[in-house]
């Protein structure tokens, strides 16, 4: 994938994603473009604990993912983000974009009406890890499953940047610790 179709498709989740939360929000419940960003409850403990806890869970995956099961994955995932030589600055952007406009679409707006655990099943299928035709895939969807119910339920008790900072950190070690240019071993 040429780096301007990824950026696109970066900028389309962190811009175009929320817009149905911003409006099904705002039309049907009179919800406020600022109440859904949560600014006022915005906090270095809330970030820095989503932070931690994307981190230390990416790194959980990252060691189920080494399980031999996974080798006969068609597309493994290491391999997509490889083939698509992310700087470090890319890794940032990406990661930016995920956590923010796909933390805003579900956790604030799909999750505002199906609730976490519904969402969570959702937003894991969204992204092709439970996949009736592929167990192995399914068996990764299981391993990150976890993590996004902690952050739904996360989203429901510490708000929306606790959410945005797992989001962004889990991506951002995945895609560093893949990545070939920050990872030398092969």
């Amino acid at each position: 994938m040429k780096k301007s179709a990824l950026y696109i498709l970066g900028l389309i989740t962190l811009v175009v994603f929320p817009i149905p939360t911003f409006v099904g929000l705002w039309y049907f419940e009179d919800v406020g473009f600022w109440e859904i960003l949560q600014l006022e409850n915005l906090s270095v403990l809330q970030l820095g604990l989503g932070i931690e806890l994307g981190i230390a869970y990416a790194f959980l995956a990252l060691l189920f993912m080494q399980a031999p099961i996974f080798d006969e994955l068609p597309v493994r995932v290491e391999t997509m983000v490889r083939d698509m030589k992310l700087s470090l600055w890319d890794c940032i952007f990406l990661s930016i974009c995920a956590g923010v406009g796909e933390e805003l679409l579900f956790r604030s707006g799909v999750q505002f009406y199906l609730g976490p655990l519904l969402t969570s099943v959702i937003f894991v299928a969204i992204h092709g890890y439970l996949n009736p035709m592929n167990w192995r895939m399914s068996l990764y969807g299981i391993i990150v499953m976890p993590f996004i119910l902690l952050i739904s339920y996360g989203y429901e008790e510490f708000g929306l940047w606790f959410s945005i900072g797992a989001h962004f950190a889990y991506d951002f070690v995945l895609f560093m610790t893949m990545s070939p240019r920050f990872n030398k071993i092969e």
